[in-house]
């Protein structure tokens, strides 16, 4: 995503120059461009507001600027001095209808009276039940800048999200009952509406896709795989599914998709595996067997994730170490090899009749090794939940690395290694599905839960 573009507005009583009893300005300029810089430095487009706001008219005219601006992702409320938060909130209250996220930011310090300004509009928002955050924080602390810019991409991830569209493929795959869905809930918490076509569309698509162009592309994928595919049956029918599913999204014009696989399109054409790869792999948001918990983590997990996401099923998880390894059915993005492979994956058959008779190409890789964080969307009893962990991605030692594959029976699988923070008793618990989703990213885990703050679904974490 672009980074976030924000309005920033200062306020206070005491401007204009006006003079303390010291003979001190009480609205320090040199902290204001500082504080700027600062989000500048952190990749958000500041807007400043050049009138300091202190009056109604004021606050009114200046919230409605940016309330009608659509180009606005969120505002900054900069505490100058204090303030009379009564001149302040009707103008705020009628900003946060549009949904956009609202910071109040305090920066420390005695001199110009700045906490006594944050403390009464923060508090004022709150008697009203407005949403916003309130940072007492300082512009060279990277753990406070942090909690203002995770939060105002958190919400520009919810307003980017309204009026897109989930293109459903097929039904509910595997008997999956942990990732059906409501429209209804989808389009009341997210905005987002769902549609549905039978996979007989995909494949007559698929059909339709010419020789040249199946050839063409698989030439070209030297630049993520280790070698080409084998030109055969196989190969040909799992390109065809992703160039067609990539008309399809063109013509129907859906943002993201999910795809039942099999039990049907996996047994009478092909797997999706590669497809599904691919996808992700290009950063576009999908999941396997009509799964729509995991592809809106996998939407969540792509906006704020550093690399492209990967999901497949925790395939075990040692309580000792609390080490997990997430191996999925062929499906994961090749920009995500590691070392072992020079950086770039490697191709196996699908290969499990029972799931997927009709075979199709797979991807094979160790994913790299880095930081980010585990997170799955579920909900119980109706109501959403995040289940969210920190976690550090590992390779295995060349000597080991072989035996690590070989353990689950399925060695030429893709596989991520990793360690998660937290107590393996209380991480097991707030499981909500067999899948983990992985995204990369120190901010991650951050964002996910701001994100979580703002559509208010409970976060469970361990």
């Amino acid at each position: 995503m672009k980074k976030p573009k924000v309005a920033f507005i200062v306020y206070g009583v005491h401007k204009d120059g006006l003079l303390d009893p010291m003979g001190t300005p009480f609205i320090d300029d040199e902290l204001i461009s500082k504080s700027i810089k600062a989000l500048a430095d952190r990749k958000i487009d500041v807007v400043r507001h050049q009138l300091i706001v202190a009056t109604k008219p004021e606050a009114r005219e200046a919230l409605a600027e940016y309330r009608d601006d659509s180009s606005i992702d969120g505002v900054i409320l900069f505490s100058g001095t204090w303030v009379w938060a009564a001149h302040m909130t009707a103008a705020i209250r009628d900003f946060a209808r549009t949904g956009r996220p609202i910071v109040i930011w305090t920066h420390p310090g005695s001199q110009g009276w700045r906490p006594v300004g944050g403390l009464v509009m923060t508090g004022a928002l709150k008697e009203i039940g407005v949403p916003h955050r309130f940072v007492y924080g300082s512009h060279d602390s990277d753990q406070d800048l942090s909690r203002i810019s995770t939060y105002l991409r958190a919400g520009q991830l919810k307003r980017y999200l309204e009026m897109k569209t989930v293109c459903s493929f097929g039904g509910r795959g595997m008997g999956q009952s942990c990732g059906v869905c409501d429209p209804s809930q989808w389009m009341k918490v997210f905005g987002i509406d769902i549609d549905s076509r039978d996979t007989t569309a995909l494949m007559k698509a698929a059909d339709a896709i010419s020789e040249l162009a199946v050839e063409q592309y698989r030439l070209g994928l030297d630049r993520w795989f280790v070698r080409l595919p084998e030109k055969n049956k196989e190969t040909e029918r799992s390109i065809r599914l992703l160039l067609a599913m990539r008309q399809l999204m063109s013509e129907w014009a859906f943002d993201f998709y999910t795809i039942q696989s099999f039990p049907g399109l996996g047994d009478d054409y092909s797997a999706t595996c590669f497809m599904q790869s691919m996808m992700l792999n290009d950063r576009i948001p999908v999941s396997t067997l009509g799964d729509f918990n995991t592809l809106m983590t996998t939407i969540i997990l792509n906006a704020f994730s550093t690399e492209a996401v990967y999901y497949g099923d925790m395939q075990h998880v040692d309580k000792q170490t609390n080490e997990i390894k997430i191996i999925g059915d062929g499906a994961v993005p090749p920009s995500l090899a590691g070392k072992r492979s020079g950086g770039k994956a490697d191709f196996a058959s699908h290969g499990i009749p029972t799931e997927g008779g009709a075979g199709g190409l797979s991807v094979s890789l160790v994913a790299k090794a880095g930081t980010g964080a585990l997170a799955r969307l579920g909900r119980t009893e109706g109501r959403f939940q995040m289940a969210l962990t920190r976690c550090d991605v590992f390779e295995p030692e060349e000597k080991d690395i072989q035996r690590r594959l070989n353990e689950c029976g399925i060695p030429f699988w893709p596989h991520a290694f990793l360690r998660f923070e937290g107590d393996a008793d209380q991480f097991m618990a707030i499981q909500n599905n067999e899948y983990a989703c992985l995204g990369y990213g120190a901010d991650l885990y951050a964002c996910v839960a701001d994100f979580c703050e703002l559509c208010d679904i409970e976060l469970l974490t361990c």
